[in-house]
């Protein structure tokens, strides 16, 4: 795992060491990604400068040392990830004739790319990675990006300069304070709570999308760029309706089990110590359950607690670590330590994320770090086997209220806005009625109603304000970002297409970035097995029945880790990931709030309207509504 950066003089007028000493500058940036190993690599003749910062993972030698160098001295690569299958590769090439003096998983990437070509060989590579490599012969550079989008990638053009990096932090430092903000980007993440891919904060960079191979040819003329998908979620479910799982319950919940299996073996190779978090719920149990199996030592577990219960999932996270045997860590967290941490996440994530569960997700690897450098994690679950409340809770609520006409269900969201959230969330009212944040529950509540179908209460749902209503100044308004493909449209069901948007979008513009940068910055390695391609195409062939049945969501996963643990601990329903922002930016964070929010900084900075962000503001303090998440 690693952070890479790189520069490119279009006009080769930058000396050698007028290169090194910018890419150096923006990998600089990247020291907490990789710790444990620097390099940069500069050809003065094309304008090139690559870097690199070493997490060491695999091979803790010398020879992983990067920006690499293949055997023929063709290619040169800087790359950030891991390639699970590299060992199967490397037998393959070696009977093909390749040698090897070291065991990383970046000589196996060279080899590969020697042997296959770049699109050869990323179509053999498994793992989550993000890799610039240059060809010497061609004059080519290539960017490639995981399928799942799991290692971040940010390239553009400053003037006839390109840059790339993997954090925007590196290439702020390159461009010498000339990045303008990309208002329609800052609308896009005023209503989803993250900036979509492949879009970014800055209007002249972008992010390279999840399955992307970009190729910048430096000899042709006005340095043709391109972008190819090598592999797209679109195909792979198109796939999945055309050959359908046609076997009985039993035969998924082999095949599945499987696919987990041999995911999770291959995400347990490492030189370093390894563990893995441990919520409690279905997903992170079942992959905790497997290493457990596959291990001959107790795997290392790691569970953040909060002392008010109504947070706190540690007890059942270490119900589920006594049963399988784990060496297992929890650490309590007070309210003083988490809100100390609030005034980090910007830097942290380094662009304008909202999600709250960022917070103890962060904690979570800070503590994971003291004992491991590799932690699996049980993220993607939800999405590729229904496992969300909103899904089951949005379809019952439409067909109780799809009969009412919109104009009466709109007015109907109106009157419940206008309740205070003050109310909800006291507790004066009926024990039925209480619940972890009901007011930001009611006001989803509220949107939901006045929605014109399903689709569109799913939309909602995931907003953070009414898309009508326009924050950013000079912005045309959020766009409809990760809208269905119109041949997918028609082939399936709305809960299906619920499922494709949450996994096209909110997992790969938010849980994975959240996973990326709170653990990348305690030089942390987090690793998804659920993402596994195949175990993606494998979800989009089953039919809906076994991913729900009779209420019950994620019911073929849970069938998995059934052979495991006990029904009372497979059956329980996770709670999420969450803290109480809203009522800490009523309390003690309401200062630090209140100078970010202040009228006269918010007209200085010309981006959002100060007038809607105050009186926003004024109804989060007074209680009337919970804007935490905007």
């Amino acid at each position: 795992m690693c952070g890479i950066a790189g520069y490119l003089d279009g006009a080769r007028q930058t000396a050698a060491a007028a290169l090194e000493h910018r890419v150096q500058a923006m990998a600089l940036q990247l020291s907490h990604r990789g710790p444990d190993d620097s390099g940069t690599w500069v050809d003065a003749s094309v304008g090139l400068a690559l870097a690199s910062r070493r997490l060491a993972i695999v091979d803790l030698s010398p020879e992983g040392h990067q920006p690499m160098r293949s055997r023929s001295g063709r290619y040169v690569v800087t790359y950030n990830g891991e390639i699970y299958n590299f060992l199967e590769l490397r037998r393959s090439l070696e009977t093909l004739g390749h040698g090897f003096t070291g065991h990383s998983d970046t000589e196996v990437l060279l080899a590969a790319i020697t042997e296959w070509g770049v699109d050869g060989a990323i179509q053999a590579f498994e793992g989550m990675f993000a890799f610039a490599l240059w060809d010497r012969e061609s004059r080519a550079l290539h960017l490639v990006r995981d399928r799942m989008g799991e290692k971040p990638l940010y390239y553009g053009w400053l003037g006839n300069r390109f840059v790339f990096a993997s954090e925007l932090r590196s290439i702020e430092v390159a461009s010498d304070g000339g990045l303008a903000i990309d208002r329609d980007a800052v609308a896009r993440y005023a209503q989803s709570g993250a900036i979509p891919a492949p879009h970014s904060i800055y209007s002249a960079i972008k992010k390279l999308p999840a399955g992307a191979h970009l190729t910048l040819e430096t000899e042709a003329a006005g340095d043709a760029l391109r972008i190819d998908t090598y592999w797209s979620l679109r195909d792979t479910v198109r796939r999945g309706i055309e050959a359908p799982f046609t076997g009985t319950a039993a035969e998924a919940r082999e095949q599945l089990q499987s696919l987990l299996e041999r995911s999770i073996v291959t995400r347990m190779i490492a030189d370093v110590p390894l563990g893995a978090f441990l919520s409690g719920g279905v997903d992170s149990s079942t992959v905790v359950a497997i290493m457990q199996s596959k291990s001959e030592r107790a795997v290392k577990t790691f569970t953040i607690g909060f002392r008010d219960e109504a947070y706190n999932e540690a007890p059942r996270a270490a119900e589920v670590a006594r049963h399988l045997g784990t060496d297992h860590t929890e650490f309590y967290v007070s309210g003083d330590q988490a809100q100390s941490v609030v005034p980090r996440l910007a830097s942290v994530f380094d662009e304008p994320f909202a999600d709250p569960s960022g917070l103890p997700t962060l904690l979570l690897c800070e503590l994971t770090r003291r004992y491991v450098t590799v932690s699996l994690s049980g993220d993607g679950g939800d999405e590729l086997f229904a496992g969300y409340h909103r899904y089951l809770w949005s379809r019952r609520l439409w067909r109780s209220i799809a009969w009412i006409p919109r104009g009466v269900r709109t007015q109907a969201a109106a009157a419940l806005g206008r309740v205070p959230a003050r109310l909800w969330d006291s507790d004066r009212l009926p024990e039925r009625l209480q619940f972890r944040s009901p007011s930001e529950s009611i006001q989803k509540l509220a949107r939901a109603v006045g929605a014109s179908d399903l689709l569109d209460m799913h939309r909602r749902l995931l907003s953070a304000y009414d898309e009508k209503a326009v924050l950013v100044i000079g912005a045309d308004g959020p766009p409809g970002d990760g809208e269905m493909p119109q041949d997918l449209a028609g082939l399936l069901s709305p809960l299906d297409q619920m499922m494709y948007r949450d996994l096209n979008g909110y997992l790969a513009d938010d849980i994975l970035v959240k996973l990326d940068r709170t653990s990348m910055n305690v030089s942390l390695e987090g690793r998804v097995p659920f993402l596994d391609h195949r175990i993606v195409a494998f979800a989009w062939s089953l039919p809906l029945t076994m991913k729900i049945k009779a209420g019950e969501p994620k019911w073929i996963l849970r069938q998995v880790l059934g052979a495991y643990l006990p029904n009372r601990l497979v059956g329980v329903q996770k709670r999420g990931f969450d803290v109480p922002i809203d009522s800490w930016l009523r309390g003690p964070l309401r200062d630090w709030a209140e100078t970010l929010l202040d009228e006269r900084e918010l007209r200085h900075d010309g981006v959002f309207d100060p007038i809607m962000i105050r009186r926003a503001w004024m109804e989060h303090l007074s209680g009337r509504r919970n804007w935490q998440r905007l």
